[in-house]
């Protein structure tokens, strides 16, 4: 059984999956932008409960973030005018285009 990658988004306040078709080049993790770049959310990785606490959170597909501070991976994003501060394992789930 072949397994697909999925994405989250955001959809009258609920988070929701649904399957990533296109493949797109230069994607980086958000645990590896520098500060002050801007970047736009390609898709989030992880179990159903790792992309649905990041949707929690604001971190959508096609969400733009601004990258505040970034330490050791550990990152601080400004994110919908709210500042976030995610650990390097999280922002490594969060593929940035």
């Amino acid at each position: 059984m072949k397994k697909l990658n999925t994405v989250v988004s955001l959809d009258e306040n609920l988070c929701v999956c649904s399957p990533r078709r296109d493949h797109a080049k230069n994607v980086v993790p958000l645990s590896m932008v520098r500060a002050g770049e801007h970047v736009t959310i390609h898709s989030i990785s992880g179990k159903d409960d790792t992309r649905r606490f990041l949707c929690n959170l604001g971190l959508v597909e096609d969400a733009t973030v601004s990258v505040v501070s970034e330490m050791g991976g550990n990152v601080i994003v400004n994110i919908k005018g709210t500042r976030l501060a995610i650990s390097k394992a999280m922002a490594s789930r969060v593929l940035t285009a």
